[in-house]
């Protein structure tokens, strides 16, 4: 078969590789297009025109014997595939892979001198065929001891396959089975080069980098490995397995305290405050950190349990914790996680199931009691620590390399222990299923996290539904859209954000450290100030100023807001002939949920006053506005709600009908 090209714009149209070469560039191309398997045409130039002869019969002849070959070679029959290549290379001797072939054959078979024989025919009918030079290199290296002469042909396959990674990269594992391992790193670096995606030479750089007692370079490569393993495959599981044993190595020379130590200097400088660190059994968490102003010390305390593993990991993560709160101060916009006892009977309310389940069951009103108090703790824990622990441990994974083998470690850990906690059998039988939903989500948005920083993926282990997934997705999300800008306190954005749409934003409210340290001087006191401003109508928080300043702002500019008029005129409808005191009722309930808040953009408030009825953000809003207006007139302007003019209008239209 013969195709001929005349040399002008349109073969560089068809192929625009050849554009700008000359006649050498032009033949290695087209040799290279029409090359089929081991079958390689004859290209020559004559003038303006390139001609291509293809042995079509060779190939028709050929292929078949040659196909069956490599299929009796990849099932380890040499002796059967022997006679045809011998056949083959007798009717075609120029074909330079049928002795490539031959050679791995006999290599395969223990005759390494009769393999290089063959290989060097190979090399001699196709100097540029890779898979032979590898294959000499391999056997130099491995069999005679030779490195010198492996490099060369090494060097030539680099050559002849320059964008190539697997073949750089089999050159140097070939090199690291065989000790050599500087020379190994030669190949795995340019492997890197051309594709830094390939887990297998991370891997192998992880390897070598733990045989020269450079550990920090072993952790960081063999994460790699794992990350970019899309597969549970052998080279997996051999990653993580390798990157447990050289996270232990680190923790074991104890790094980690100097780091802690370091930055616990840092923050006593910066917060002016002298920050102790102590062991504590006792605790309910792995570590938690406590402000010397809600104890009335002189001193902040960060308490870890030692039984942990990587408690250098818990010490740091307690102490970014601090370092967030004395950035928010510094722009006087820190805030109060706050719980009551009015939002832990509430909270013990939404589980009269459970209790009574438990009575049947005939345990001790003592541990029933205990039992819901755990579980409102727990869940509150879970509520303000998720949305800041995200963010956390991006600071400590970015800011604080060192340390990424205790992270590693310890949040693996407590993986463990969250995903144990919503699907243990046990626990799932007792608990109450809404509550396990709502944990699993915070957990697997820490499953999520931990995935994306090492790799490691246990999200499927969760079981979860796909809305439970979803909301764990979109979480995670929403913190994505903060993390590379974050701004001091924005944290508490999230903690708020996700307690609503989980609904369990009565669990707590959200306070202004400020307001709360200039009014008060402990905890008891802050509760009390609650009571007296149930509705957090007198505080002065610059966070909640800011929002709602920037809500005010937006209303305004839009105008007379009708959708607020018209759920203006269905409150004034729904309140007609009511008592007062019964509005007055609903005004507070509306007021005391929307202390942290409400968000137009949001759906599915409810009011337990109002039975059967799902509100949307602007209508709770305007069932908040009117219910004031309606029953406690004199502080309706306290609200700084601005639809005064939508009020006046939903008023007209109501009387009117």
């Amino acid at each position: 078969m013969q195709i001929t090209h005349k040399i002008n714009e349109f073969l560089f149209t068809i192929f625009p590789e050849l554009k700008g070469g000359g006649n050498e560039l032009i033949i290695s191309a087209l040799e290279k297009y029409y090359t089929y398997g081991p079958f390689k045409p004859t290209v020559t130039i004559h003038k303006d025109w390139v001609n291509i002869e293809i042995d079509n019969q060779s190939i028709i002849s050929q292929d078949t014997e040659y196909r069956k070959t490599v299929s009796l070679c990849e099932k380890g029959k040499y002796s059967e595939a022997k006679p045809i290549l011998k056949k083959l290379i007798e009717k075609n001797p120029t074909n330079s892979e049928y002795y490539r072939i031959m050679g791995q054959i006999l290599s395969d078979e223990g005759d390494q001198e009769e393999a290089i024989n063959c290989l060097i025919d190979a090399l001699r009918w196709d100097s540029k065929n890779g898979w032979a030079l590898l294959m000499m290199g391999n056997i130099f290296a491995k069999f005679k001891d030779d490195v010198p002469t492996a490099m060369k042909y090494y060097d030539q396959a680099l050559i002849a396959n320059p964008n190539d990674n697997i073949t750089i990269n089999n050159i140097g594992a070939n090199l690291m089975q065989q000790g050599k391992l500087e020379e190994a790193k030669k190949y795995f670096r340019e492997a890197i080069k051309i594709n830094d995606k390939y887990p297998n030479t991370h891997f192998a750089l992880g390897m070598i980098a733990e045989t020269e007692d450079d550990s920090q370079s072993a952790f960081y490569s063999t994460i790699q490995a794992i990350k970019l393993n899309k597969n549970k495959d052998v080279l997996y599981q051999n990653s993580v397995r390798q990157a447990f044993e050289i996270a232990k190595k680190i923790i074991a020379t104890n790094t980690g305290k100097k780091i802690f130590r370091e930055y616990r200097h840092k923050l006593e400088f910066e917060g002016d405050r002298r920050i102790d660190i102590v062991q504590d059994e006792e605790i309910p968490t792995a570590a938690k950190f406590e402000f010397a102003e809600n104890y009335e010390r002189e001193v902040h305390t960060v308490r870890y349990k030692p039984s942990y593993p990587a408690v250098e990991h818990l010490i740091m993560h307690e102490l970014v914790h601090l370092d967030f709160v004395i950035q928010a101060r510094k722009d006087d916009l820190n805030q109060l996680f706050i719980s009551n006892q009015s939002h832990k009977t509430q909270f013990i309310g939404g589980l009269e199931p459970t209790i009574k389940k438990f009575n049947k069951m005939g345990i001790s009103e003592k541990s029933i009691a205990d039992y819901c108090s755990n579980l409102f703790e727990g869940m509150n824990r879970q509520i303000f620590n998720t949305p800041i622990d995200v963010f956390i441990e991006q600071f400590l994974f970015t800011e604080f390399p060192d340390l990424r083998a205790y992270q590693f470690v310890s949040l693996y850990t407590m993986l463990q222990e969250g995903l144990k906690a919503v699907t243990d059998q046990k626990i799932i039988e007792l608990s109450p299923n809404d509550i396990i939903s709502k944990s699993k989500v915070y957990n697997i948005v820490n499953a999520i996290q931990f995935k994306e920083l090492f790799g490691l993926d246990f999200i499927k282990d969760f079981n979860a539904t796909t809305v439970e997934l979803k909301m764990a997705t979109d979480f995670y999300e929403e913190y994505l859209q903060y993390k590379d800008d974050k701004e001091p306190a924005e944290e508490y954005e999230l903690v708020l954000h996700w307690a609503e749409d989980l609904k369990l934003d009565k669990n707590f409210e959200l306070v202004s450290e400020i307001e709360f340290r200039t009014k008060r001087t402990n905890i008891d006191n802050l509760l009390s100030s609650i009571e007296k401003d149930p509705f957090d109508l007198e505080s002065k928080d610059p966070y909640k100023e800011r929002e709602m300043d920037k809500f005010q702002k937006s209303e305004e500019a839009n105008g007379i807001n009708m959708e607020v008029v018209m759920f203006m005129v269905d409150a004034l409808q729904f309140f007609e002939g009511k008592p007062i005191n019964e509005i007055k009722k609903i005004a507070v309930e509306i007021a005391m949920q929307g202390t942290q808040g409400y968000r137009p953009d949001k759906d599915n408030y409810r009011i337990s006053s109002i039975k059967d009825k799902i509100f949307s953000g602007y209508h709770i809003l305007a069932y908040y506005y009117v219910s004031w207006a309606l029953a406690i007139p004199e502080m309706l302007k306290q609200l700084q709600l601005p639809y005064d003019e939508e009020y006046k209008m939903a008023f007209k239209m109501h009387k009117s009908n």
